[in-house]
Formats: C-alpha cells, structure tokens, sequence
C-alpha cells in the first residue's frame, strides 16, 4: 500500500451511490480526491458522506463525450489514479450503453497506460454467461475493450448491492416493508448482496494499493459480494425481517410476464427494473471466488442484520 496522503485520485462518478462511497473511503484514508461529474453545481445533492467532502476537487466528466484517448488526457492532470464508478442503467438521449460503458471506459484506460496510471473499472458480476440485455452485453463490451488496452487496469465486479441511497436498495428495503410482493417465477439465480460501503472501502483500497505483483489478467478481475446468499423471493423476506416479524406472501409470476415488466419498466423508466436485471435474477450472481474479504481484511457485514 502506498501513502494515501500521497496519492490524488479521480473518481468518474464519484456523486453516485458507489461513487460517493468510493470518495468517501479514499478521503478517510487520507487520499486527495477529484469528483469527476456530469454536475459539478449539483454536488451538494448527492455528497459522499464524509467530513472532508467539502475539501473534494470537482471536475467535469461527461462519459459520453470523452470516448478518445486525447479527451480524458486534460483530466488526468495532476492524478495518479482513476477508479471509474460510472454506469448507466439506461440509455437517454447521447448517454448510449456503447459510450458510456464501453468506448469511454477503452479511451480512459488508454490514457491512463498513456500516462503511467492505475485504472480501476467498476463493471459487474454476471457478464460470463450470454446474455441479450445491452445493459449486459455493453459491460462485458467494456470489459474486453480495457484488457485490449492494457497497462495497469484492475476489473471490480460488484453483486447487487445494498445501502442509504441507492434507487434499486431502496425499491428492495420497500418492497420489504409490503406484506404482499411478486417475484419473477424463474428467479432462482442467488444473491450475495453487500453493503455498499464495503463496496467503496474495497474500491479505496484498489485504488491506492500497489498490486505491483498482478501478473495475470485474472488476478487483476476482483469479484465482490457479501459472505450471504439468496434467491430473490428469500432476500426480500430476509430483508423484511429487520423490520417486522409479520410474515409477507410473495406472488410468483410466470417468466415471460416478468420478461414483458422489465421491458415496460425499461421504457417508461419508473422503477429500477430492467430486462438486465430479470435476466440476472435467473441465474447465480454470486462471485465464484469471493474476494472483498481479502481487500477488507474482514468477513462482510451481513446486509439482513441491520435495519436502514
């Protein structure tokens, strides 16, 4: 590990639910941090919840129109880190899954081999399976682009994760609340929710380690989730018990209806949703080897102990 204090890290992303946490690691560890957003006057929103937020440096990024190496080399300037925590659940308008998840991401790590920095890529669990969700296969995209580049990049695969301000944790936790809910009936996949924190400490720490003796393109992919798992229905029900001892029903219905949901939902984007998230709920999204307690140092703390 290198001297934190020493180290100045930009974070695309850093106003978002794992950016912010993010942020918030790297400034306990002593680190300066630059906050790259689409709106640097609206931080305040969405501030990562540490003390030293305030003392954060703000630059703007725009994922979708820096997709050349030459776009992203004025905002390496004075780093010598970058932990990319930026993702889009759907598309809008020049925001396309191509840009952000993947073109973006392959001109960041460019620059950054360019420049002599470490990049770390926050993408997700369950991509190695085929998939026809763009969400999906956008991620996946990314993820080949920045091997393709090299240099020193480091994938963190999260699982679904759980925590104060996250759109889709808190649709669960109300979900949760309700004494009846449906489930797609195909949802038998688990789920190693972690705590979103955790999330940001083990990113920090990626961030600011030196990992000099990564050799292999598989030690450098970190996949990450909570030392529990579930399928869908029983998290929900898990979760529901840290608030009330009533029990709760749960309506399954058939697949292909859940498959027409998710579609909706994806159109009128009114819940978090999405076909990528129906076709992840249908197969395992647990890591095959699970790797926050080696950054942690630490077992994870379990997201169904603790009530939000």
């Amino acid at each position: 590990m290198t001297n934190p204090a020493a180290v100045r890290v930009l974070v695309p992303g850093g106003a978002g639910f794992i950016g912010r946490h993010a942020v918030a690691a790297l400034l306990e560890a002593g680190a300066e941090v630059v906050i790259g957003t689409r709106r640097p006057r609206d931080l305040g929103r969405h501030a990562p919840p540490h003390p030293r937020a305030a003392a954060a440096t703000m630059r703007e990024v725009r994922m979708e129109r820096l997709t050349s190496e030459p776009d992203w080399l004025p905002l390496l300037d004075g780093v010598d880190a970058v932990l990319n925590c930026v993702g889009i659940l759907r598309q809008r308008g020049r925001e396309t899954y191509a840009r952000v998840h993947r073109d973006a991401p392959e001109a960041l790590a460019a620059a950054c081999k360019q420049s002599g920095k470490r990049f770390v890529h926050v993408s997700a669990l369950g991509l190695d399976e085929p998939a026809k969700s763009r969400f999906l296969t956008s991620k996946l995209a990314g993820e080949e682009a920045i091997r393709g580049v090299g240099g020193d990049w480091i994938l963190a695969r999260p699982s679904l994760l759980d925590g104060v301000g996250g759109f889709g944790a808190s649709w669960l936790r109300g979900i949760a609340r309700l004494p009846v809910f449906v489930a797609p009936a195909d949802a038998e996949g688990r789920i190693a929710a972690l705590d979103v924190s955790e999330l940001g400490e083990a990113l920090a720490r990626l961030a600011l380690g030196t990992h000099a003796e990564l050799q292999l393109d598989e030690s450098r992919v970190f996949e990450l989730g909570g030392s529990e798992s579930w399928p869908f229905r029983d998290y929900i029900l898990a979760l529901r018990r840290t608030y009330t001892d009533a029990p709760a029903l749960c309506v399954p219905i058939p697949g292909l209806l859940a498959r027409l949901a998710a579609h909706v939902c994806d159109l009128l984007h009114f819940t978090p949703f999405s076909f990528g998230h129906w076709e992840l709920l249908r197969r395992d999204n647990v890591p095959r080897h699970n790797r926050l307690p080696e950054l942690l140092g630490r077992e994870p703390v379990s997201v169904v102990s603790r009530k939000l």
